[in-house]
């Protein structure tokens, strides 16, 4: 695996968990609505063409908003829910994304 792969693959991890994790208390689903898979999916896809490759900053330092205004305003409620609750539920993930995010 590549250190682009690797860096990609981990954001993807943690979008993923987020989004699941908003999805789950949100809309008290096991499994993820319509909505949540349709953002997953555009976050995925935004991920694998990411223009910055190893360089990549995470999306809120990042220069270039890849995604549509739809889709950045739904994925920041996702994020200013999920991302505090990750320092419980997912410590390691929230460490791993804090560093990243002060580089």
């Amino acid at each position: 695996m590549t250190e682009r792969e690797g860096r990609i693959a981990e954001e993807k991890r943690t979008v993923e968990l987020m989004i699941r994790y908003y999805c789950e208390h949100r809309h008290d689903s096991d499994a993820l609505c319509p909505d949540c898979e349709d953002l997953l999916a555009y976050a995925r896809s935004r991920l694998e063409n990411c223009r910055y490759g190893n360089d990549k900053p995470t999306c809120r330092k990042c220069k270039t908003h890849c995604y549509s205004p739809e889709y950045r305003d739904r994925i920041k409620t996702v994020m200013r829910f999920s991302g505090p609750r990750m320092m419980f539920t997912a410590p390691l993930r929230w460490i791993r994304h804090v560093l990243h995010d002060r580089e």
